[in-house]
């Protein structure tokens, strides 16, 4: 990878850097790609069941108040897992997350280190919208959190990216707050597998508090930094 500074011909780059308020992208170089389809086979099936095991959940505010189960998004061989924290109404419409506004947001920021959205897996912390787009509560999370560790271990990420602070709850408890976590390289220990994790602030919240911008490219620019350092083809 190197370094360009912004000012290039490209008005594309120049659209997303000016949103986050970015001095700098990145540029990819060819890389080989390779594909695993036995092992893409198998995370489909173990996800397909996941899946129906989501959708029997009974008694829940979540699903009864939804239109339909949003599951995940992506590449299910990606080395690459963002996970947020629930379904809007676009989202909830479209049955995808991220396809609303904080969606739009997302694509720019990984596009401004150089990744595609379809290079990702993503999924949420719970797959059903709350009502009136709420924070999902904590008995909903804990619900969700037992369904999203099982998420993780299926797709088996090099790279855990965890937006805002019900990711963060859902698998760091909540003692911790995500203004004072984020940029910050963890360990999550999910079933006795560890998961190189770091926090940062989610889209929405960015679209809410656009200040907060400047953070959020620090940590872009940590998380292309250790996808070179660790050779990872993205």
């Amino acid at each position: 990878m190197e370094i360009k500074h912004k000012n290039q011909n490209n008005n594309n780059f120049e659209e997303i850097i000016d949103l986050l308020e970015i001095d700098y992208v990145y540029k990819n170089k060819p890389i080989k790609r390779t594909f695993d389809k036995t092992n893409s086979e198998n995370k489909q099936s173990l996800l397909e069941n996941l899946k129906k095991k989501i959708l029997k959940i009974s008694e829940c505010e979540l699903k009864k108040n939804s239109n339909q189960i949003v599951f995940s998004d992506g590449d299910v061989g990606s080395p690459i897992m963002i996970i947020g924290e629930g379904p809007g109404q676009k989202e909830d419409e479209m049955g995808k997350p991220f396809v609303g506004d904080a969606g739009i947001l997302l694509n720019r920021m990984l596009e401004a280190i150089n990744i595609k959205r379809p290079k990702v897996y993503i999924t949420n912390v719970v797959n059903y919208r709350p009502p009136n787009n709420r924070k999902p509560e904590p008995s909903e999370i804990n619900r969700y959190s037992v369904f999203l560790r099982e998420h993780i271990n299926i797709i088996d990420p090099k790279i855990l990216i965890l937006m805002g602070g019900t990711a963060m709850e859902a698998l760091f408890g909540q003692t911790l707050k995500i203004s004072q976590e984020r940029g910050k390289w963890k360990e999550l220990i999910v079933n006795q597998n560890t998961y190189l994790t770091i926090l940062t602030f989610h889209p929405a919240y960015l679209l809410r508090q656009p200040e907060q911008k400047k953070f959020s490219w620090t940590d872009l620019k940590m998380i292309r930094e250790k996808i070179d350092e660790l050779k990872i083809t993205i």
